[in-house]
């Protein structure tokens, strides 16, 4: 076999036909196209046809089996089976805009296909929709049927009717015309028509209107009446209607040829159903101010409704009462008095009648002191009270009113925030327990105010920067507190200890040097001026630790050297520091000699450490 045999036989792939090896015939499907005639874009009516072509090379001379199958958007919508190598022509006479579309062709021979590319279809144009009524004249609420015709469309058609521009009603169907009833709204000469939209996956296709048909509805001779008559014997026409006059309001049919069985009447105000029935309903009521003042008569028949409305204007008798308190700040237990009272009324109607005010809840800590007054002490908590004005059996409401009384500020704790220093500023505190905010605090000394601060938020305190020059000043701080114009409660007197910072660190030894012998003790006693409890430390110079630290609650302290020796021999000096955090410093004294004598800076002052 030659090289060009060899790679032939490689690229290309045959099929053998299902017979005896000695008979089996082999084919290759080379190719298969699909075309479209005349175009795929096209006009509605065009004759168009789809060309399916199999390029098939085979063995042997027989025909081979064909079987053609065309889709559309990958559905099948032709099959057909062929022993010839003829194209396969799918026509589509008369397209229509349903026709477009995605197509394509596969061929099968003995069980082995192969599928063409795909090409679109597009038909563009609708036909004219046609409107026809069975009748031109009809009476209101008759139903008449409407046909709407799309002639020549196929696929899935969406029909719309109009009336009067505005679409009624829309029907989907797979045929070419669409049948409603239809029953035409309010009296008159009424337009109707017709469009279609041809639905394509996935686009939609919308014809041009219909013709437009003219109905004429006809009023049936059938009315609703709505009366509205005052009962009051004083009132006269063109006289106004108060609250609490009575109202009588009827509505009835008029001219029914139909049975009163098939007329339904509904006699409403604002959203409130006051009566139903048939010929007559009938309503009896006060009129008040604060309710609606439409009323409605509906007449309902199968699918006709008729209407009558009237609107009247009720005069207040009186004002909704409002209620208010005095004094506009009050504290608990303290006097108050609520006033409850209508700004307008019309004493022409009254007749000699007078208001009645009550007061809600009754029967607590308020009682009534003349028309629409109450008195008492305020509660220990809060709380809501209302009113109402009451006469001629009309009442109303005020609007709720909330008492919330204050409570008193407590007499004020005043004490110190750390520590007290002398000579240094430092922070005092006031604070109240309990008592409603804001709360004005003050500062004194002695009862001279040194400063205020109000207190709009919790916590319930205040601060002060203040300082002392003597210790015994700190006693003449005082705090007051308040949260009304009287009663400033005063806290008691300041009680804190005043630290008072080290000064004159003396180190002095005892016994005197003269007096000393070796192996003896000796004492070196550090003493200050200031407030105890005192740290001391004693060092040798040289020495980067202190020799001794102790802690004492007096200003003066030892460190004792026992058995004396040359070893004892250098510069001793002590520091000191109390709460105050300043440290003092003493003198040095030095202590020499094989005898071991020292050499003192200052005396002893017993007098300096009390």
């Amino acid at each position: 076999m030659s090289l060009f045999l060899l790679l032939a036989a490689a690229l290309t792939t045959c099929y053998f036909s299902p017979r005896r090896a000695a008979d089996a015939q082999m084919f290759m499907i080379r190719d298969v196209t699909l075309s479209i005639e005349p175009g795929g874009d096209v006009t509605r009516g065009t004759n168009v046809t789809l060309r399916c072509r199999a390029a098939v090379s085979s063995s042997g001379p027989e025909a081979l089996t064909r079987e053609y199958t065309v889709s559309k958007d990958g559905a099948a919508v032709y099959t057909k089976t062929s022993r010839g190598p003829e194209d396969l022509l799918y026509r589509l006479a008369d397209a229509r805009v349903a026709n477009s579309g995605r197509y394509s062709c596969k061929v099968a021979i003995e069980g082995r296909p192969a599928t063409s590319g795909a090409k679109k279809l597009t038909v563009t144009g609708l036909s004219d929709p046609v409107l026809r009524l069975n009748k031109g004249v009809v009476s209101e609420g008759e139903e008449l049927s409407a046909t709407c015709t799309a002639p020549g469309e196929a696929g899935s058609i969406f029909f719309s009717f109009y009336e009067d521009g505005a679409e009624v009603r829309e029907q989907q169907v797979a045929s070419d015309r669409a049948e409603v009833k239809l029953r035409l709204g309010g009296v008159g000469v009424r337009r109707l028509h017709c469009a279609y939209t041809v639905l394509v996956s996935p686009h939609a296709f919308k014809s041009s209107e219909s013709n437009g048909v003219t109905v004429s509805v006809k009023e049936l001779p059938i009315a609703v009446v709505l009366e509205i008559l005052p009962r009051t014997p004083k009132i006269y026409e063109g006289d106004e209607i108060y609250e609490g006059d009575e109202l009588f309001v009827s509505c009835s049919v008029h001219n029914a040829l139909l049975a009163f069985s098939s007329v339904h009447l509904y006699l409403s105000q604002g959203d409130k159903l006051l009566s139903r029935g048939h010929a007559t309903v009938n309503h009896s009521g006060v009129a008040l101010a604060e309710e609606p003042a439409d009323f409605e008569c509906r007449l309902e028949t199968g699918d006709v409704v008729k209407l009558d409305k009237k609107t009247i204007s009720v005069t207040e008798l009186f004002s909704a009462p409002t209620l208010t308190m005095s004094p506009a700040e009050v504290f608990q237990k303290e006097q108050l008095k609520l006033t409850c009272h209508s700004e307008s009324s019309a004493p022409e109607r009254l007749e000699g009648e007078e208001l009645v005010y009550s007061l809600d809840p009754p029967g607590g800590p308020l009682a009534p002191r003349g028309p629409g007054v109450f008195s008492g002490h305020a509660l220990p908590y809060d709380f809501n009270y209302t009113c109402s004005a009451r006469v001629k059996g009309i009442v109303k409401h005020s609007a709720a009113l909330s008492v919330r009384p204050k409570v008193s500020v407590s007499t004020p704790k005043i004490s110190v925030v750390g520590r007290a220093v002398l000579g240094r500023p430092f922070q005092i505190l006031c604070r109240s327990e309990v008592g409603s905010l804001p709360v004005n605090y003050t500062l004194l000394t002695g009862y001279d105010p040194l400063s205020s601060v109000s207190v709009e938020r919790p916590p319930r305190q205040a601060l002060f920067t203040a300082t002392v020059h003597k210790p015994e000043d700190i006693g003449k701080f005082m705090c007051e507190a308040q949260n009304r114009q009287r009663e400033a409660p005063l806290s008691k007197r300041l009680n804190a200890t005043v630290i008072v910072p080290l000064t004159h660190p003396l180190l002095t030894v005892i016994p005197p040097p003269a007096d000393v012998s070796e192996g003896d003790d000796l004492y070196l006693i550090c003493g200050v001026r200031g407030s105890p409890p005192v740290s001391f430390k004693w060092y040798r110079v040289g020495e980067r630790q202190p020799l001794h630290t102790t802690t004492s609650g007096q200003n003066h302290t030892e460190y004792r050297l026992p058995g004396l020796s040359r070893a004892h021999s250098g510069v001793y000096y002590c520091e000191a520091d109390n709460h105050a955090d300043n440290v003092v410093r003493s003198d040095s004294v030095t202590i020499e000699g094989e005898a071991t004598s020292g050499t003192l800076t200052s005396g002893t002052d017993p007098d300096l450490w009390d």
